[in-house]
């Protein structure tokens, strides 16, 4: 499908589209930020490359290009994506699962050695320039709940028992007697499953109360899988540990959020999967996907658009 026609929904300018220049020749790109730029391409393209357009962008362009069998978004995570025509539609939608799994399991390995090792006393101390002698927590023997089993968890569970770790899983087919289980024992409890109408609050004060007195929530799947309230309030009364957060509610975090005053959490602005190159790797993955498509094999990462994921 030499002749295919890709809409990109970027900004134009953005130096990771100068990637596109190794599809074959013959294929036509049209790229913008705004539904205009893809008034004479649309309707003849076959392809989206959701790069960095929203919901509302994606929905647009789609209802001027009636040929598209194809759509690919840029991140794994769907929920801000999705809309009912496109989900209800044929057409297959692809992301990049995958392609941040690893860089996120090393994440959750940092935020467990935070914790056990006092890394925050740590630094405090050398920077008050204060010999400070405390005991640590040797994680080997510890155990890790990862609820969520897709590729990152996987990758933090493999990263986990090579620490010595012991890992208990939950997947989906899973129930609530199997996830009490998991909190209770858990000394980590690790949040990696995508954001559904079955996940959202799925820990709230019910769950918080269920974790162990020391248990660490770590979360890099979505902000709303927790109640943000809840775990405000058991983090400042300190009836869990502490929390590894990569993901909020709203992003960014505002100014003068409560999270930013506590000293059990190890917040990252949505960053513990930007490496150097992860634009280029995301980039790459459509740009292999694509060679698949004009060919007529069988793409990778393809979703199931009725459960989102």
């Amino acid at each position: 499908m030499d002749d295919s026609t890709i809409l990109v929904l970027a900004d134009p300018t953005d130096p990771l589209l100068g990637m596109l220049e190794a599809l074959p020749e013959g294929v036509r790109i049209a790229a913008g930020n705004g539904v205009e730029a893809f008034a004479d391409a649309a309707p003849e393209a076959d392809v989206i490359l959701n790069w960095t357009g929203g919901r509302e962008l994606l929905r647009q362009v789609w209802g001027r290009a009636p040929r598209v069998r194809w759509v690919h978004s840029k991140s794994a995570g769907l929920d801000e994506l999705l809309f009912p025509e496109l989900a209800e539609s044929a057409v297959t939608l692809t992301n990049a699962r995958g392609v941040f799994s690893e860089i996120l399991g090393e994440f959750v390995v940092a935020a467990v050695l935070f914790f056990a090792k006092g890394l925050r006393r740590m630094v405090r101390s050398q920077e008050a320039g204060v010999w400070d002698q405390f005991d640590t927590v040797e994680v080997a023997g510890q155990t890790m709940g990862v609820i969520g089993l897709g590729d990152i968890g996987k990758a933090a569970a493999r990263r986990a028992e090579g620490l010595g770790l012991r890992v208990m899983g939950l997947g989906r087919r899973d129930g609530a007697e199997r996830k009490r289980e998991l909190l209770a024992q858990s000394d980590y409890v690790v949040l990696s499953t995508p954001l559904t109408p079955e996940t959202r609050g799925m820990i709230g004060d019910g769950e918080l109360r269920a974790m162990k007195r020391g248990g660490v929530l770590i979360n890099v799947g979505r902000g709303p899988l927790v109640n943000e309230a809840a775990l405000i309030a058991a983090l400042r009364e300190k009836r869990i540990g502490g929390a590894a957060l990569d993901v909020f509610d709203e992003e960014p975090l505002a100014a003068g959020h409560p999270f930013y005053a506590l000293d059990n959490v190890l917040l990252s602005p949505h960053a513990a999967d930007h490496t150097p190159d992860w634009q280029a790797r995301a980039m790459q993955l459509f740009l292999d996907n694509f060679e698949r498509y004009r060919r007529g094999e069988g793409l990778v990462n393809v979703v199931d658009k009725g459960r989102g994921y």
